[in-house]
């Protein structure tokens, strides 16, 4: 199997894709700004997918590319594609699930990718467990305000995420596949609230945020103003649709995907 590339790969799902790689043995380069300060257990190359002409030096010798797109916008996507694909012969696309959505920039790589002549596979999680982080400061004070807390979500924890994409990458059978990938359970926001501070130790409710009052405090955060209304949106639906689950991450690992409270287990000195 030739050498991998893992983009992303200080991130919270590109570290955990590095590190199951170079545990099974495999060649495996990382992309990442700064290789000084990475500290990863791989090879390491400097390179920015915003500027794709620092690729080439990444991606000499490279079979397949794991690729997390940064930012909110597609940007010079186009270029950095066709840089991969002067190089490597197949890519696996760290999408998202918005199939049904309205156009994003995941949907415009995912084009970009198709008409690339790569093989590829699209892995479109839902939501991040790892999102709920956001709340840490609001946990330690026992209190969360924020919009939405019966929007019920299926939180994938970036483990999962990570070991799909190092199964996708060193396996065959996987090319134009487009895997939705979520945990196994539904919880409503303030429900994960709750559980994170039983895993925790400590009592923490939620408290309801009008929705207008997050939207300002997004826009401080987030910056872009199309991103923020999507998300909000997004959360107000899951109110009376909740997201779906799948069994992705069980038909392609053999086991079931791990919870929430797993990983509020594997994440709680970062709430405390």
């Amino acid at each position: 199997m030739g050498k991998i590339l893992v983009t992303g790969a200080t991130g919270n799902v590109g570290r955990h894709v590095v590190s199951q790689l170079g545990e099974a043995g495999l060649e495996v380069r990382a992309l990442v700004r700064d290789p000084e300060r990475s500290r990863l257990p791989v090879e390491t190359v400097r390179g920015d997918l915003t500027a794709a002409e620092t690729l080439e030096p990444a991606l000499r010798d490279v079979e397949s590319v794991f690729l997390l797109w940064p930012g909110f916008t597609t940007g010079n996507a186009a270029d950095m594609v066709t840089v991969i694909a002067k190089h490597a012969r197949r890519v696996v696309f760290l999408s998202a699930n918005v199939a049904d959505e309205p156009e994003t920039h995941y949907h415009e790589i995912e084009r970009l990718i198709r008409h690339s002549g790569l093989g590829w596979t699209f892995l479109r999680p839902g939501g991040f467990a790892a999102n709920t982080l956001g709340w840490a400061g609001q946990i330690r004070q026992g209190v969360v305000r924020w919009p939405f807390g019966q929007a019920s979500r299926s939180l994938i924890h970036e483990k999962d995420i990570a070991a799909v994409a190092a199964h996708v990458l060193t396996s065959a059978g996987h090319n134009g596949a487009a895997y939705v990938l979520t945990g196994p359970e539904q919880l409503t926001q303030a429900e994960q609230v709750r559980l994170i501070g039983e895993v925790i130790g400590r009592e923490v409710r939620w408290e309801e945020q009008p929705a207008e009052e997050a939207r300002e405090r997004l826009m401080a955060a987030w910056g872009d103003p199309a991103f923020v209304d999507g998300a909000l949106t997004t959360w107000e639906r899951f109110v009376t649709h909740p997201e779906q689950v799948t069994d992705t991450v069980r038909r392609l690992l053999g086991r079931p995907a791990l919870t929430f409270r797993q990983w509020a287990r594997d994440h709680a000195a970062d709430f405390s």
